[in-house]
């Protein structure tokens, strides 16, 4: 089948875009017949690529040529065949023969028709020539040619900005947004998005990739993007490169061989002129404003209803506090700090079933992007108070060059607001951000995809002592703890998020004291204290910081050091005069010298607390012996404390166990159980907790699972749910009950009679992953090996003051068992589910435990060699 077309434009050295005659709408791809050329791509193109393409591309564009199908290719419908220009000049004959394509190793089968035949035998002898000649793919050199997709920074413009340089159009996107590949080295070139300097036009029809429906485009918009395209696509034009565009695309002015494209397009009435690019087109918008008054004269096309938008100021400003996605808090070079909402754009709302999940994402996005940053504020207007809203300044934000507003609404984190016709109070990108709206719906990014994100959950583990215990034996083992502050309580106290221990934690500043602020603007606090909290909040607020945890206070706040940009916060607080040393609890963090140094430099200044220092009056203070400090513990002989034990009950947050020692107190425990079942099942014993009842009292609980009922303890209360966590103590595990579900512990079943039956214990030289998924792995893996077991515990340590026994637990039905070295502690990190602890505690370092330790080393090495457990995708240590 033979047909005429026009080429317009050329995808690879094989592969041209024609367009019928008498329809220039209408369009097919054709490839040409047995040739393959090197491809061009987003990632990077293929060696000779660019060169083959160019070849074909410089014969075709724009040109009529007779075409032949010769086959197509099932299932795609794309056409295969060959072709001939006016002049004679037939492809893919003369591709072949220049060396830019080659021919197919498949091509031809023994019953194809002789003509065909003859055709591939004459391409294979030109095919090698090309060779033998070293023409094209076959030349000496590699063909490479490097493609960068962005300017790259601030240095492409100091080298480039001004310059008139050589570019081929790509592709058009609308009347005035293109995008041009930059040929500005031979190995290197730079494809970038383009916006035509001082106009823009009407956005264009296109279709939505997910329904298939085509969205009709803005009036003139279609026939804008037609204007360039027959006039530019795929041509080798000038490109004089003006600036770059506050999202980093290039802003350049195209020059036809005809002239400047962009007065074309204004003198047809197809574009407006730009005022945001006439500081870059400087003289040159001169005659650009010339083509534009020329159509609103005759009133062609737009210019029926021009309306000129008015700009408002900039200012450099520094982001203190995101309040929402599209809220910030913002402080001037004065000091003073206002509101601003972003222009045009609405974070996920809270009413909206689709977006709430992605609010605290959303302003997690803003966070990462902003706080304490430097950005350029364009107030774009202001809407008055309401009933709802205070009044607010709606502005547009850029930080580095880049557009917050508009990289929310590609993320899909916010919507487009849609703005009434007579509201100028919107964002100078507005289309943009429509169209940026649109990918994201296409993209199915954000809240337009259907699904809820997993939301990050943090538990308080400054809720209560026992809580913050567990997680002071994981974080005192590590420094520079990452985190996250997320609230300043006061000068000295934070509340502090840890992703990855999937912890909030109260955080007190070690060796220091801040006034207290008050709690509202009614209470009056201490002197300097609303300053001290001022501080916190200008330097810490929201901010990515590391933490240093030594101890525990005595409400389960975590006493530590606390870092933001690496610089310790206490030493900043008590530079300014606005907390003081406490030389005793300074001394026992190991950081007095850098705190005492700091508050001598404030009382020497007289800031803050020290404003009315008398040096003749200063005592030094003398610091307390650090008789709770860790006092070293060394074991000169391995203890032989052997307990037949069973394991009760495995904690999934910290991997910490709860035993039963066998004996005397588990056959107690059976006598008791049966004497607490009877009394439970008899009805007239079904009394109910009158009072409400408190943290720590103990109880009597129906576990959930089987229906019985058991000595339990209240760990926690939820007073406005009326439900209470309790701990079952003779077995350790936990659940939440409606506090209607409790009983009173009668008195002939409490812990005078027999004591608690659950030990808390933790394994001997082990440590458990952090990871939430290893960890539930490690202790699903003890679980395996350990239930319904009678089994022995080596008693290696017991920690009186934690109340801990560490203990190496052995299975006596195993072979090994009488082995020292055989353990189920050490069969854990053979497994990969646990490692030896970087940082041993002082009686693990004793002597007498080094064959051990040695053990349980090579179990390890053996468990990372074989990529098992948490050692799957290497030794995570190592970062």
């Amino acid at each position: 089948m033979a047909f005429v077309a026009n080429v317009k434009s050329v995808l690879s050295g094989d592969t041209l875009v024609l367009t019928s005659t008498n329809n220039p709408t209408l369009e097919k791809v054709f490839s040409l017949a047995h040739v393959s050329a090197p491809r061009l791509n987003k990632e990077g193109d293929e060696p000779f690529a660019f060169q083959s393409r160019e070849f074909l591309r410089n014969m075709a564009v724009g040109k009529p040529i007779r075409a032949r199908v010769l086959y197509t290719v099932p299932g795609s419908g794309r056409e295969y065949g060959i072709a001939s220009f006016q002049d004679g000049t037939e492809i893919p004959e003369a591709l072949v023969k220049a060396g830019w394509v080659k021919v197919r190793e498949d091509a031809g089968r023994k019953d194809d028709p002789e003509e065909l035949l003859e055709g591939l035998d004459k391409l294979r002898n030109l095919e090698t020539s090309a060779k033998n000649e070293s023409l094209g793919l076959y030349s000496v050199n590699n063909g490479f040619i490097a493609v960068q997709n962005d300017l790259g920074g601030p240095d492409f413009m100091k080298e480039w900005k001004g310059k008139t340089v050589d570019g081929v159009i790509e592709r058009v996107i609308s009347g005035d947004r293109l995008l041009i590949r930059l040929l500005l080295t031979e190995k290197k070139h730079w494809q970038v998005m383009t916006l035509l300097a001082g106009i823009r036009t009407p956005s264009t029809e296109r279709v939505n990739q997910s329904t298939g429906q085509t969205q009709s485009a803005e009036e003139y918009g279609n026939e804008a993007r037609s204007f360039v395209e027959t006039r530019l696509l795929q041509r080798q034009v000038k490109i004089k490169i003006v600036g770059a565009s506050p999202q980093g695309q290039l802003v350049a002015t195209v020059l036809h061989p005809r002239g400047n494209i962009a007065e074309f397009l204004l003198q047809e009435g197809l574009a407006r002129c730009n005022d945001f690019h006439s500081t870059m087109l400087g003289a040159d918008m001169a005659a650009l404003r010339a083509a534009e008054k020329q159509a609103q004269d005759k009133k062609l096309r737009l210019h029926k209803h021009h309306v000129a938008k008015s700009s408002g100021g900039s200012d450099d400003m520094i982001v203190t506090k995101i309040v929402g996605a599209d809220t910030i808090f913002v402080r001037n070079k004065a000091g003073d700090e206002k509101r601003i909402s972003l222009s045009s754009v609405r974070g996920p709302r809270a009413g909206e079933q689709s977006e709430a999940p992605w609010r605290e994402e959303a302003k997690e996005f803003m966070r990462k992007k902003l706080i304490g940053k430097h950005v350029r504020i364009t107030v774009d207007g202001s809407k008055p108070a309401t009933d709802d809203f205070e009044a607010r300044d709606v502005a547009t934000v850029v930080q580095n060059g880049k557009n917050i507003g508009l990289q929310l609404v590609q993320e899909g984190y916010a919507t487009v607001i849609r703005h009434r016709k007579d509201d100028t109070d919107r964002a100078s990108n507005y289309d943009e951000l429509l169209a940026a709206q649109e990918t994201a719906k296409e993209e199915k990014k954000g809240i337009w995809s259907g699904k809820a994100p997993k939301i990050k959950q943090y538990a308080d583990m400054s809720e209560s002592v026992q809580k913050a215990k567990i997680q002071l034996s994981t974080l005192s083992r590590q420094r520079k703890v990452p985190g996250v502050v997320d609230f300043c309580k006061s000068g000295s106290r934070f509340t502090v998020l840890i992703p990855r221990e999937g912890a909030k934690l109260t955080l007190v500043l070690a060796g220091v004291r801040a006034p207290r602020a008050g709690r509202n603007a009614q209470e009056k606090g201490e002197p300097f204290g609303q300053e001290a909290l001022d501080l916190a909040n200008k330097r810490c607020n929201q901010r990515d910081c590391e933490i240093n945890v030594y101890d525990i206070d005595k409400v389960g706040g975590f006493i530590g050091d606390l870092y933001v940009n690496r610089e310790s916060f206490a030493k900043i607080l008590v530079e300014e005069g606005l907390a003081t040393v406490h030389e005793y609890s300074a001394e026992k963090s190991g950081n007095a010298a850098e705190l005492l140094a700091a508050q001598k430099v404030a009382k020497e200044g007289r800031k803050g607390l020290w404003h009315d220092w008398d040096p003749s009056q200063d005592v030094e203070e003398e610091i307390a012996p650090e008789s709770s400090a860790e006092t070293p513990v060394t074991i000169d002989k391995k203890p032989e404390d052997y307990r037949d034990i069973i394991i009760t009950n495995i904690d999934y947050e910290t991997g910490k166990l709860k035993i039963q020692e066998v004996g005397k107190g588990t056959a107690a425990l059976t006598t008791l159980m049966n004497e607490f079942k009877k009394f439970h099942t008899d009805p007239k014993n079904n009394n109910p907790i009158k009072d409400n009842p408190k943290t720590g009292d103990y109880v009597a609980a129906k576990f959930t699972q089987d229906g019985d009922w058991y000595r339990a303890r209240i760990r926690s209360n939820d007073r406005a749910a009326k439900v209470a966590e309790v701990v079952y103590i003779d077995y350790g595990n936990s659940e939440k009950q409606p506090w209607s579900k409790l009983r009173p512990l009668d008195q002939q079943f409490n812990v005078q009679r027999l004591k608690a039956q659950a030990v808390d214990a933790q394994l001997a030289f082990v440590q458990l992953p952090q990871s939430p998924e290893y960890l539930k792995d490690a202790v699903d893996f003890i679980y395996d090996v350990t239930e319904g077991k009678n089994l022995v515990g080596s008693f290696d340590y017991v920690d009186n003051k934690e109340n801990v026994s560490y203990i190496t637990i052995f299975d006596p039905s195993s072979k090994d068992s009488g082995k020292v070295t055989e353990s189920i502690n050490r069969e854990i990190i053979r497994n990969g589910h646990a490692m030896v602890p970087k940082k041993l505690k002082p009686w693990e370092r004793s002597k007498v435990f080094e064959p051990i330790l040695k053990s349980l080393t090579e179990s390890m090495v053996a468990a990372k060699e074989e990529r098992l457990g948490m050692w799957e995708y290497g030794d995570l240590t190592e970062d």
